[in-house]
């Protein structure tokens, strides 16, 4: 049980000084903010930095897989649409706050955000990430209307608009200006992503006609 604690305080320490400091902050200050005294605690529980960063993800990833995947069976139909599907992708991870307390998750995900925790394709595979394999690989089926590149590079952009939008409305509800449970800004979000993936294609050619600047 004493190893348990130990290394849940150093998860929850990791997750709130990397989103405060970044991924470089000194393990030592992170197993000094968990209460260890040992400087190698961290070596101990995780084996390395980037061990430390993937258990944070997946510590959370526990939480969020269930919401998500009970979102996505309210859904009808053999494919949502693409602002169900991102409420479905989203939502839970406005809940951590409300019925958590957890509250530097966004913040952290946006200091990592080209860690392969996040980046490597090969977590999809792994069945803690069903419902974002379902969110990704449904998205991509309401997007056919788009050229195939264009919409890969669209789907590959959504996770660090959607760390950076979070990680925004972290910081404005720990500043007091939203509430944590407010609708209207988190359908606002919501709504950005959605902007993201649909927007028209532009005619470059036809922007640098006559009067272009």
């Amino acid at each position: 049980m004493a190893v348990t604690e130990a290394r849940e305080r150093i998860i929850e320490a990791a997750e709130r000084l990397i989103a405060e400091r970044g991924q470089a902050v000194p393990l030592r200050d992170i197993a000094a903010a968990a209460g260890q005294r040992n400087n190698s605690a961290i070596q101990y529980h995780f084996g390395s930095r980037d061990g430390l960063i993937e258990a944070v993800v997946e510590h959370r990833l526990a939480t969020l897989e269930v919401r998500r995947l009970e979102l996505l069976a309210e859904q009808t139909g053999s494919a949502a649409s693409v602002h169900g599907l991102l409420e479905a992708l989203v939502l839970p991870m406005f809940e951590l706050n409300e019925r958590y307390g957890i509250n530097h998750y966004a913040r952290f995900l946006e200091q990592i955000h080209t860690h392969p925790a996040v980046t490597d394709a090969a977590n999809l595979a792994s069945e803690a990430r069903t419902s974002v394999r379902v969110i990704m690989q449904r998205l991509g089926d309401e997007l056919t209307a788009l050229p195939p590149g264009v919409r890969i590079r669209r789907l590959r952009t959504l996770p660090t608009v959607l760390f950076a939008l979070l990680a925004d409305h972290e910081r404005a509800v720990e500043a007091g200006r939203v509430e944590s449970a407010e609708m209207r800004a988190r359908m606002e979000i919501i709504d950005m992503l959605a902007g993201v993936l649909l927007a028209p294609v532009g005619d470059l050619a036809a922007r640098r006609g006559p009067g272009y600047r």
